[in-house]
């Protein structure tokens, strides 16, 4: 008796649930699945624009690719270098970032072999679809308030999977949790395609949906992770010593001081300090690490050259390899091409549950309806009986 109430109540969370955040859910999804191949597709049309990339030769230093940027924007002194990225691959731009007051300008991809700006984002459209694509998805073009709701809506996306794997026929006979009888009631065969849909995309849901909602509300769950891992917090984020009249250091001395911390490692991202007070930022990709950008960091006092941190992603503490990991479990990239192409039909699962799931509300609501009905209208005939 008690399963069966236990059941009752899951079966209603698990369809309310779903009624309530499927709208939401299938924006989420399906933008997630126009992201899993972002990175491709951009570096395609990249390529049609600015051509291809001749690497014969060595690459210039960084410092002489970001002088020729700077020159460009001689008449805008207001205007800074934010961060400048270096690609693995030998064909590849290096992109930099220039950044005016507190807003991120286009950016501008540079051949790393000759310095000459060959293109910038504002002139592909893929890139400015694919930045309302990312911010549909993760805050349905709402900002703070829509961040909010996004996030809610990816736990409830978790529990609405977790609560659907309880209620999966297929614990009571495996095949026929797996059978779609094509030939049987239109009802049959769309409770079939829900159940199965279900069953093989829930755990991916229940994934994507928790590390979303572990992202969107970081302040909350952050510390939440440190504390079930026995793991310390990060320390804050490293500051430069300020010291009257003394101008930040060359990069390329910069430079040397941090490939020495990580002497076998490839360089990837320079972020440059925004504020005086703000440290030098350098990642590296580490032979080891998976990552295609990496994901080593070597914090520096801009004045100086003090190392002020490492983040080596070896000797990462358990907390934050946790929070690490949500990146390719909420991407798909954990498995490689295969995971990420089944990532693509996971995106689509939401619109596909919840077509099938409103069709099986609308019928049970129809069937309940109709017996209502039936009721009211026996006891009408019985009072008229007894008149």
């Amino acid at each position: 008796m008690r399963s069966k109430k236990l059941r009752d109540f899951v079966f209603r969370l698990h369809r309310y649930i779903g009624l309530a955040v499927g709208l939401i859910a299938i924006i989420i999804g399906l933008t997630g699945s126009l992201l899993v191949f972002h990175d491709e597709i951009s570096e395609f049309l990249l390529h049609r624009q600015i051509g291809t990339i001749n690497h014969n030769g060595e690459r210039l230093p960084v410092e002489v690719i970001l002088n020729q940027v700077k020159t460009a924007y001689t008449n805008q002194p207001d205007v800074t270098i934010d961060r400048i990225y270096i690609s693995a691959k030998p064909n590849a731009p290096a992109v930099v970032v220039p950044r005016k007051q507190d807003t991120d300008l286009a950016e501008l991809y540079v051949n790393p072999y000759n310095g000459a700006i060959i293109g910038n984002s504002q002139k592909i459209f893929s890139e400015r679809f694919f930045s309302v694509v990312y911010e549909l998805h993760y805050s349905l073009l709402a900002g703070k308030t829509g961040y909010a709701i996004a996030g809610i809506a990816a736990l409830l996306m978790c529990i609405l999977s977790i609560t659907g794997i309880v209620l999966w026929p297929g614990w009571r006979k495996l095949l026929n949790g797996f059978k779609i009888k094509l030939d049987a009631h239109p009802k049959r065969v769309n409770f079939d395609i829900h159940k199965v849909a279900g069953i093989v995309t829930a755990i991916f849901i229940a994934l994507t949906g928790f590390t979303g909602f572990c992202w969107n509300f970081s302040d909350f769950t952050n510390p939440i992770i440190y504390a079930v891992t026995f793991t310390n917090k990060s320390a804050s984020e490293p500051v430069s010593k300020l010291i009257p009249g003394k101008t930040p250091l060359e990069l390329i001395d910069q430079l040397k001081t941090a490939r020495a911390t990580f002497p076998n490692a490839m360089l990837g991202t320079i972020y440059f300090p925004r504020k005086p007070q703000d440290a030098l930022s350098i990642r590296f990709k580490l032979p080891q690490d998976d990552d295609e950008n990496g994901q080593s960091y070597v914090y520096l006092d801009q004045y100086t050259g003090k190392v002020l941190r490492v983040d080596n992603i070896l000797e990462t503490p358990l907390g934050d390899r946790v929070l690490n990991s949500f990146e390719p479990l909420h991407y798909g990239t954990f498995g490689g091409l295969p995971t990420r192409i089944l990532y693509v039909f996971v995106g689509l699962a939401p619109l596909i549950l919840f077509i099938t799931g409103f069709v099986m509300w609308w019928y049970r609501r129809k069937s309940t309806s109709k017996l209502l009905k039936e009721a009211i209208f026996i006891e009408t005939l019985s009072k008229n009986a007894q008149k």
